[in-house]
């Protein structure tokens, strides 16, 4: 065969050399090599079928009884030669296997679905599809070969898939703002918006075998089944961004949240999944859905930047369930998540202030001087001679008893706590956070104050602290929760709302001292000449900025935090991701300004944070793979759609 390839392309060429000096020499000489190449083929393929033909029926002579009785077996069956061909099949193989097409000399592979041969041979056999048709195929080794059995399993298949296939499906859509529309705009108007959205989740329904029945409240229950969901997921739920497209005064979209529960034992089980998978979905920020099975989450969605829909009767309602359970605590505990901030410190000392001179019971911060990255406000408090409420882990366990309460603020994440020894040795607990939710959140709090609306752990906590004791913030706390506030809104530019601003004038009419606040985001020079060798290095990736520090440098966190955030302000680059490494862990600070949710990204590599402000940290990891592990989910987005579902 190769020896005649070259022996071709040679008359080939020599062919094209001809048409120099005479065209019929071209075409006699082009005409002479078809004729030898297709002379060549049919040789070989003439050469190939006696070939076959001779090791077949030497196979046969000696599987000569096999070949007798294989007839008499009420299954398709074949017998394999030693490399797997065909060379013997019974009748019921050929008429309903191939449909009477000659199977013999044909490798098993063909009729297999690239299953393993060898795994045909295990007890149970394997499932494989020939033209459409199931079968459950398994085979008997033999000393010359095997014989390979076919049991027709079609219906059963397509009876079972069509089972799975129906499965019903729960699903609780929410208008979120619903109310927002009521408030802002006259009640014709309200109306008119309200059924466009209602009208698009008809036709949503509509294109499914499922119905939907209106509740109270704006949502709407729908059950359909499996393969309409799988659809939907193919799809990334469209739905969300047609209801998106329905504008409201120009100010705002409507957005509706979805939970949906599915693979339950039963109708039942399926409404409680989707229930809390709503639940969920709010806890994100809404404008998603969040579809539950078994323990495990899928999102979509969670695009917008978020309504604020927080009511200030809801704040005093907690405040004066959080004053009962303090005014019952022998004393109370406050800290925040690992690797504390402003926003992580400046909330625990509202907290603490509103407790010790507004309830007057004892109170104290667990903290890591050596891990926190507000050492500045730390060091503020001490210098004032605050430092008596700072404690380390061995001395906040000396400090817990029965009747202590534990405030986890700035977060709700189990692992993400400053010590979670205190947080398993404590019966007592009171969440207060603003990251959207997590999956993995703590679920037996006394209290769970989450608003994913807020900008901040401080600006919620400025806000109870006026109902918890409203003269108890001195210019100290206030300064402390005031740079929080700006610290997580960089300088009130992100995620801020009309209670923003209010939390701020109140913090300033305590006494904060807005230039005193700037002191304590001041940097090192060191600091300052890593971040921007951070932001000079960075590369732009699918209008994503990515940067890295190889080497482990003092403040890294710090730098790398403000790198992230430098890295916003360069043209088209909608998100910042800024890597490095402290001893085998890598972090990944992410930034954006809202086109894309980085929550999302960094949830899938572990982490969590906010739509605007997220982490993650991958243990045993070099730089390097964390790289290609944060590329590759960068590159499956669809930025300019500003789609950041997952």
């Amino acid at each position: 065969m190769p020896l005649f390839v070259i022996f071709a392309v040679a008359m080939f060429i020599m062919a094209i050399a001809a048409m120099r000096y005479s065209i019929w020499l071209f075409f006699f000489e082009l005409a002479l090599t078809i004729a030898a190449s297709l002379l060549f083929v049919l040789s070989t393929m003439n050469l190939k079928r006696y070939i076959s033909n001779v090791l077949t029926s030497s196979a046969k002579r000696l599987f000569k009884d096999e070949s007798r009785s294989i007839d008499d077996i009420r299954i398709p069956a074949v017998i394999l030669g030693s490399c797997d061909e065909i060379i013997a099949a019974n009748a019921l193989f050929t008429e309903n296997v191939c449909e009477k097409e000659d199977p013999l000399g044909d490798n098993i592979k063909k009729y297999l679905s690239n299953e393993d041969i060898e795994s045909i041979f295990d007890k149970n056999g394997v499932d494989a599809r020939y033209r459409d048709h199931w079968y459950i195929v398994f085979g008997v080794k033999h000393e010359y070969g095997s014989v390979v059995y076919f049991i027709d399993d079609n219906t059963y298949k397509i009876n079972s898939d069509e089972y799975v296939e129906s499965r019903p499906v729960v699903a609780i859509v929410a208008f979120d703002n619903k109310d927002e529309l009521e408030r802002e705009t006259d009640n014709s108007e309200a109306i008119q918006v309200t059924v466009a959205v209602e009208q698009a989740i008809v036709k949503w329904v509509a294109s499914t075998n499922g119905f939907y029945k209106k509740i109270s409240g704006g949502r709407y229950l729908v059950v359909m089944e499996e393969r309409d969901i799988k659809r939907f997921i193919d799809e990334k739920f469209r739905i969300l961004d047609d209801i998106r497209a329905i504008r409201i005064h120009d100010r705002m979209n409507a957005t509706v949240s979805m939970g949906i529960g599915h693979s339950g034992s039963s109708f039942k089980e399926n409404e409680q999944w989707a229930r809390q998978a709503l639940d969920m979905a709010l806890g994100r920020g809404g404008d998603q859905v969040a579809i539950k099975k078994a323990d495990s989450y899928r999102f979509f969605g969670g695009v917008s930047k978020g309504i604020e829909k927080r009511d200030k009767v809801r704040t005093r309602v907690i405040a004066a369930t959080l004053t009962n359970h303090i005014n019952n605590s022998s004393n109370v505990i406050i800290m925040g998540h690992r690797f504390s901030d402003l926003d992580s410190v400046g909330s625990c000392i509202g907290m603490w202030s509103a407790v010790v001179k507004g309830l007057h019971k004892n109170a104290y911060i667990l903290i890591n001087r050596q891990q926190t990255l507000a050492k500045s406000l730390v060091a503020s408090f001490e210098k004032a001679g605050f430092e008596s409420i700072f404690k380390s882990e061995d001395e906040a366990l000396d400090l817990l008893d029965d009747h202590s309460l534990l405030v986890i603020v700035d977060t709700h994440s189990p692992n993400f706590l400053e010590s979670k020894t205190i947080y398993e040795k404590c019966s007592r607990v009171v969440v207060i956070d603003h990251h959207r939710m997590m999956v993995n959140h703590i679920d037996k709090a006394l209290v769970f104050y989450h608003e994913p609306s807020a900008s901040s752990a401080s600006e919620m906590t400025a806000e109870l602290v006026q109902y918890l004791g409203h003269d108890s913030l001195s210019r100290l706390e206030s300064e402390a929760l005031l740079s929080g506030i700006m610290l997580d809104t960089k300088n009130f530019v992100l995620r801020t709302g009309v209670r923003t601003f209010e939390a701020a004038a109140y913090l300033r009419s305590n006494g904060a001292d807005t230039v005193e606040v700037k002191r304590l985001f001041s940097n090192s020079i060191d600091t300052y000449k890593v971040k921007y060798k951070l932001v000079s290095e960075a590369e732009i990736f699918n209008y994503c900025a990515i940067a890295s520090a190889d080497e482990d440098i003092p403040d890294i966190r710090i730098a790398s935090a403000q790198a992230a955030d430098e890295l916003l302000g360069i043209e088209n680059v909608k998100a910042s991701f800024v890597m490095y490494k402290t001893g085998r862990t890598v972090n990944i600070s992410a930034r954006s300004l809202g086109d894309l949710n980085v929550q999302v990204i960094m949830e899938q590599l572990g982490g969590g944070g906010h739509q605007t402000m997220a982490a993650c940290q991958l243990e045993n990891t070099g730089i390097a793979e964390a790289r290609e592990k944060l590329v590759s989910i960068i590159s499956e987005l669809d930025v300019n759609k500003d789609d950041s579902g997952s």
